[in-house]
Parts: structure tokens; C-alpha cells; sequence
């Protein structure tokens, strides 16, 4: 499904549609609209996916398929629904040795993605936050070191419960951004900090499904290296310096040795090293 807009619509998903012989969707009134823009007269028997728990849909679909029916199942890139539900349809047809087609269609998390601003070179898709709101809050915390940009899909009826969970568990200054209704008039990203985006900002988008794009966790480098080490690590650090540099090594190589080795800072531990009288050869300051 295209994410609102019939001209985003693929030829091939267009000609996929008129064939089909049953049509598997979260909704199907969205798919007979769509349908119907295009022209398309619908031959498929139409199946609900929100009507019936996923496995209920398995045996009827297998049967379909086994009888050498095409079965279409039709997702909407912006659906909680789909997002949790279709996979058991998915992996019983595979299993049951039925040929798995894929028509590449748009995904609401890469053009969140993109829309965010926010970093794609590492992005993780965490999907539906759970429902229990004790289990929800063991998952933020337990995401909040990652260092990748992390995405969530939010049913529009928790969004002004979850945006503030997520900024009270990922800190208020965590830069993030909110998408909804892509290739719609009523398309909307919010950027800013998640102690923003959860203030007023949750009236302007709790109306619709949304998805929620979350800055990873900042490496180590882009806070001024690895947190300071203790006292006696330090003290240990400069120890295994001095040993080096009495070996051959200038100061910087073996800072640069024992910090790797160890995990203290470099510029702690040349300063503490050079500090003690026995620095050896200088040669210029560690970066």
C-alpha cells in the first residue's frame, strides 16, 4: 500500500491486485478505496486480518495456497496491526513450501528515518512498545546506552502516554523526532528534543498511528573520549607508561599503547604520566 497517495502506487503491486484470488489486509476498506481509484475491479475474496487472531487466518490461507490460489496480503506501512500480526501468516506459508513474493513498497521506518535527521548509518527497528507499562519502562532503560538510532511505531491512543515515558527514560535533551501521515496533506515531522516533543507538541499528532525516531546514545569519542578512570587504574596506567617508555617507547606511543589496552583516557593518562617526571621522550601530546 502506498502510504496515501495513488500515484505512489507500483504497476506491478496495481497488477498483483486485479489477479489476486484472496486479499489479506488489516483493513480492506483502505485496499478497496485504493482499488477503486485505480480502476481496479476486485475479484479477490477479501480477508480481514484485525478480525481474527493470525493463527485463526493460517489453516483458511494454506488451503488457498495448497489449491494453487494467489493469496495477496496487503500491508499499510504506517499499521500497528501488520506490524505484529502478519508474520505468522508469513512463515506457515514458507514452511508449508508456498513460493513467498515480496512487491518492495514503501516502509513508514526508513522514511522516518530519513525524515528524522537523525543518524542512518546504525538504526534499530524496536517496533510496538509493550503494553504493560512496567515491561515498557525495562525496555526504555534498557535501550538507553545503545548507540543506535532507535524507531518505534505508537498507536495514536498511547502517543501522549509513551512520548513522555520515552523522555523521562532516554533524558529530556535526547534529540528525536515524531512522523506521521507520510505523502498526505496531512503529513507532519516534529524535530526536537524528546522533553519537547512530549509537552504540547503530542496534541498536534496523538490523532494518528505514528512513528517515533529516537537519537541513539552518544559514543564515547563524541563525549570527550571514556569517562575517567579511578584513581588506582590511573595510577596502574602511568605505572605500565613509565614501564614502556623506559623500554624505548617515546610518551605518546606508549600512552597510546596502554590506553588502548587498558580503557583510560589518553589525555588523563599523559598528563598524570608526564606529571610523575618520568615521561621519557616527548613526543607531542596525544590527539
Amino acid at each position: 500500500m502506498p502510504f496515501g497517495e495513488t500515484v505512489d502506487t507500483t504497476a506491478r503491486f496495481g497488477s498483483a491486485l486485479a489477479a489476486a484470488d484472496v486479499i489479506v489486509a488489516a483493513d480492506p476498506g483502505p485496499v478497496r478505496r485504493l482499488a477503486a481509484d485505480l480502476g481496479i475491479p476486485l475479484a479477490g475474496r477479501e480477508v480481514s486480518g484485525a478480525a481474527e487472531p493470525p493463527v485463526a487466518l493460517v489453516p483458511g490461507l494454506l488451503a488457498e495456497l495448497a489449491a494453487g490460489r494467489d493469496v495477496l496480503l496487503v500491508t499499510d506501512p504506517l499499521s500497528v496491526h501488520t506490524a505484529v500480526k502478519f508474520p505468522d501468516v508469513i512463515v506457515a506459508a514458507a514452511e508449508a513450501g508456498a513460493a513467498v513474493t515480496v512487491l518492495p513498497g514503501p516502509s513508514a521506518v526508513t522514511a522516518a528515518l530519513t525524515a528524522s535527521g537523525l543518524s542512518a548509518e546504525r538504526f534499530v527497528f524496536e517496533g510496538v512498545p509493550p503494553d504493560d507499562p512496567q515491561e515498557r519502562e525495562r525496555r526504555f532503560t534498557g535501550l538507553v546506552p545503545d548507540t543506535r538510532t532507535l524507531i518505534f511505531v505508537v498507536a495514536s491512543r498511547r502517543v501522549a502516554q509513551i512520548l513522555p515515558e520515552l523522555a523521562a527514560a532516554f533524558g529530556a535533551d535526547r534529540r528525536a523526532a515524531i512522523c506521521r501521515s507520510f505523502a498526505t496533506a496531512a503529513e507532519n515531522v516534529l524535530h526536537g528534543p524528546l522533553g519537547d516533543l512530549a509537552g504540547p507538541a503530542v496534541d498536534d499528532v496523538a490523532q494518528d498511528d505514528v512513528t517515533v525516531v529516537v537519537a541513539g546514545a552518544p559514543a564515547p569519542h563524541e563525549v570527550g573520549g571514556r569517562a575517567p578512570a579511578a584513581p588506582e587504574a590511573l595510577q596502574d596506567a602511568v605505572a605500565q607508561v613509565e614501564a614502556q617508555v623506559k623500554e624505548g617507547k617515546t610518551t605518546r606511543d606508549a600512552v597510546t599503547a596502554v590506553a588502548a589496552e587498558t580503557g583510560v583516557r589518553k589525555r588523563d593518562l599523559y598528563n598524570a604520566a608526564s606529571q610523575t617526571g618520568h615521561g621519557g621522550r616527548p613526543n607531542g601530546s596525544p590527539g
